[in-house]
C-alpha cells in the first residue's frame, strides 16, 4: 500500500471517536506552538521534525490517525511511517481546519 495514503475526514473521525469499539491513536504533527492553540481531543503531540527520533513510541500494528493544520504535513508523516513499516495509518483530510469547519470540539494542550 506504499504511496497510497488512507484518508479519513473530520466527520468520520468524530464517528470513530464516539464508537467505543474503535481502537486507534491520534498524533498531531504540527509544531508545539500550533498545538497549544488547540487540537483534536485525545491527540498526542508529535511534531513532524521529531517523528523519526520518536517513531519507536508508536506501535506499527495500531491504527493511527495523523493530523496537522491542513493535511499536508500529516500526509508526509503517513508516507514516512509507511516507509518504516506502518500500514494502518490514516491522514486527516483537511487537518484541523477541516475539523474546525465541522464545528467539532477542540482540546487544549499544555506545552510546559
Amino acid at each position: 500500500m506504499l504511496n497510497s495514503i488512507q484518508e479519513i475526514d473530520a466527520p468520520q473521525l468524530a464517528g470513530w471517536m464516539d464508537d467505543e469499539s474503535e481502537q486507534f491513536h491520534i498524533i498531531d504533527v504540527r509544531e508545539m506552538r500550533e498545538i497549544s492553540q488547540g487540537t483534536v481531543p485525545g491527540a498526542k503531540p508529535l511534531p513532524l521534525a521529531t517523528l523519526p527520533a520518536r517513531l519507536h513510541e508508536l506501535n506499527q500494528t495500531d491504527k493511527i490517525i495523523v493530523i496537522c493544520r491542513s493535511g499536508v504535513r500529516s500526509a508526509h508523516a503517513c508516507m514516512f511511517m509507511q516507509e518504516q513499516g506502518f500500514d494502518n495509518v490514516f491522514n486527516l483530510r483537511g487537518g484541523v481546519i477541516g475539523w474546525a469547519q465541522g464545528n467539532l470540539p477542540f482540546a487544549q494542550v499544555s506545552v510546559a
